[in-house]
């Protein structure tokens, strides 16, 4: 007997991105899955009109606090014992596809499945650069995964104890399609890794906002061969070195207001502190 399987995908006026989505993976779904933190375009509709006759259509909604804190309270609510995780702006080839069909019409030797994704940045393939591609278990066992970290937005599933196969067929991401885009997501991870760092009590250093980010630089350029990339792989060199310097200096900028904040309070209120 067939196993079945719930496709899960996280929405927020996605209106534009959703029906490519769906039409990648609604033959191989028993389900879709929308969870939506407060679309006001036509993103549901969409999503359901693109199902209908194809497979069932569940819209559950809360609000967004991190990815994989998002994706763990989704993860349950699906209705069938397999599960597909895929971003609003990720796309299953014809590969793909016929391998998870293949794989579900018998009886799946693993409890997870590593899926290579190929990243396309402004419509471009990424080839060499280190973007180019990563392996993520997107095809699971519903009741056996959860992410560790829920205030990650880019985490990674637990597998000790668990086995852990690897599919051939590729994802493809198109992750990346403006720079308007690329910096929004830039200021929302940056700002969430500073504050974690500030939680934690780790403190800015001057070599670090001096060495990483052309460390980032060189490591992207040259180590991972973004070089062959062209264009493309010298602006993601200077995004991922962006990338570094501003994480640390949105950890020097929460220190300093923190030094603000105490200098601005009465003497007798800073030395009972």
């Amino acid at each position: 007997m067939a196993e079945r399987l719930t496709v899960i995908i996280a929405v927020k006026n996605h209106e534009d991105l959703i029906g490519d989505c769906i039409a990648s993976c609604r033959e191989v779904a028993d389900e879709i899955l929308i969870a939506d933190s407060g679309s006001s375009d036509g993103t549901l509709a969409a999503a359901r009109r693109m199902c209908e006759g194809w497979c069932a259509c569940t819209v559950v909604a809360r609000n967004y606090l991190t990815a994989c804190s998002f994706k763990n309270w989704a993860i349950p609510q699906a209705a069938h014992p397999w599960v597909l995780i895929l971003d609003v702006d990720e796309r299953l080839t014809d590969r793909l596809l016929e391998e998870i069909q293949r794989l579900l019409s018998g009886r799946p030797a693993c409890d997870g499945y590593r899926v290579c994704r190929h990243n396309y940045f402004l419509g471009r393939r990424v080839r060499f650069a280190e973007w180019a591609r990563d392996r993520v278990i997107r095809l699971f066992r519903r009741d056996q995964f959860r992410y560790a970290d829920e205030e990650a937005d880019h985490g990674e599933f637990p597998t000790a104890g668990l086995k852990i196969g690897r599919l051939r067929g590729p994802l493809n991401h198109f992750a990346r399609r403006s720079y308007d885009e690329q910096l929004e997501k830039c200021n929302r991870y940056t700002a969430l890794q500073a504050r974690r760092w500030f939680e934690e009590g780790r403190r800015p250093r001057l070599m670090q906002l001096l060495l990483r980010p052309p460390a980032r630089f060189l490591r992207s350029y040259l180590a991972y061969g973004g070089f062959l990339d062209g264009k493309v792989g010298i602006q993601i060199a200077y995004l991922a070195a962006y990338y570094a310097f501003l994480k640390q200096a949105r950890l020097w900028e929460l220190w300093q207001a923190k030094a603000a904040e105490q200098e601005e309070r009465p003497a007798g209120e800073r030395r009972a502190a």
